[in-house]
């Protein structure tokens, strides 16, 4: 292993680094020579009390990080690589009870009962209802001409898909963009007013979805929540295990979507070729690609829960170990020419859903068909859809994320 030709203070959580770019040559030059690499942090930066991490870079790896959750642990601090400066440790540890920073055997009893609601059988059944919303969200954003293409078609499909799916009412979907952006914006000024804005946000989520359980217990309709929460027993979740579901759901299934989408179509207008190859045959693998070349969640973080060894680096228990998807993804031991967005790509072993095991995404079935119905909808009424201005990116230590992007509907 050498070193890697890098500057000393080089660190992929600096979100700083993402209202420009990803590091893709920097990311391509430690799978090279340190696929695990120690990354100094001050506490201050980190706020886990520690002074630092273990960069992982390479798919392999973050793959054996993803799987094997008895060596790694998503609980002892959590999923979230870097929070705001500032937070609170309470505020750290009250987000332990969402399901993606909680381990097996809990995480396993949880995932059980919520993925009644993410079944083939589930997901199949909004296609129709999903189909004909893309349309009239692109129908609507052609009649303006020019607009801004991330509010008025990327993020609408997956707010209605969430609505739909667990019985929000469609005229709330507006308040679920805002708390989302609130909540995962405490790193953007455009997005945190102040330090606690996130937290709050969190907080209306939370009330508001714990109201929506505590309605459906006393008066059960024919939708997911009514079969979460009607009963409170083994089988069922309670009111708050329910609004941390939500919460998760505000990113996990608005969040993520609403940006592969928007980074999607920028990566159509970088590769014409890719577009016309589009318009004429919509192959299935088109969402996949698209993952898997935006990696709309860069990085999470697992701790190690006893000495080990990765990569040929030895591991104290108690260090915390950054698994970067956006590495990964393009790992060329993996995949063939892994910077040419390709939408035939097939097969296509990304791991923008996670790393396989316990928390691989439970709503992949569900982001693939958004993904695929906006691009064929947006196919058909705007063909010739072009870019007007360059995207303004979000400042955000783990979310590929794009807040603006500027377009011409007619071409």
């Amino acid at each position: 292993m050498t070193c890697p030709a890098l500057s000393a203070d080089f660190d992929p959580t600096d979100p700083d680094l993402y209202t420009q770019r990803l590091p893709l040559e920097e990311f391509a030059e430690l799978r090279r020579t340190a696929p695990v690499k120690w990354i100094p942090q001050t506490s201050r930066v980190s706020n886990f009390g520690d002074d630092g991490y273990w960069l992982v870079t390479r798919h392999a790896d973050v793959k054996e990080v993803s799987t094997k959750p008895e060596i790694y642990s998503t609980n002892r601090n959590t999923a979230i690589i870097r929070f705001g400066e500032g937070i609170q440790l309470d505020t750290i540890d009250a987000q332990k009870l969402i399901m993606v920073n909680i381990d097996p055997p809990e995480h396993t009893r949880l995932r059980s009962i919520v993925q009644r609601g993410f079944t083939p059988r589930a997901i199949n059944a909004l296609k129709d209802t999903l189909t004909e919303r893309a349309a009239r969200i692109v129908g609507e954003a052609a009649k303006a001409g020019t607009g801004d293409f991330v509010t008025q078609i990327a993020c609408e499909l997956p707010l209605q898909a969430i609505a739909e799916l667990i019985g929000v009412p469609q005229d709330d979907r507006g308040k679920i963009f805002a708390w989302s952006n609130q909540m995962l914006g405490y790193d953007d000024p455009d997005y945190a007013e102040n330090s606690s804005v996130g937290e709050q946000a969190a907080a209306e989520i939370m009330m508001y979805s714990m109201g929506m359980a505590e309605e459906r217990k006393a008066c059960p309709a024919q939708d997911i929540v009514s079969r979460l929460v009607a009963a409170e027993s083994e089988g069922s979740l309670s009111s708050d295990e329910f609004g941390f579901f939500v919460l998760l759901l505000a990113v996990a299934g608005n969040e993520t979507t609403r940006n592969a989408i928007t980074h999607g179509m920028l990566a159509f207008f970088d590769n014409p070729d890719q577009w016309d190859l589009y318009k004429a045959s919509r192959p299935e693998t088109t969402a996949d690609e698209i993952i898997r070349y935006s990696s709309p969640v860069m990085a999470f973080q697992r701790t190690a829960t006893e000495d080990t060894v990765l990569g040929g680096q030895e591991i104290k228990e108690g260090q915390r170990v950054g698994i970067f998807y956006s590495s990964a993804n393009f790992d060329g031991d993996v995949f063939d020419n892994p910077d040419k967005f390709d939408i035939t790509r097939d097969p296509n072993p990304h791991l923008g859903f996670g790393g396989g095991g316990p928390h691989f995404c439970l709503g992949a079935s569900l982001a693939r068909m958004e993904i695929n119905l906006m691009f064929n909808a947006i196919a058909e009424a705007m063909p010739n859809i072009a870019k007007a201005a360059e995207p303004r990116r979000l400042r955000h230590a783990w979310i590929n994320g794009i807040k603006e992007l500027q377009v011409d509907y007619t071409g």
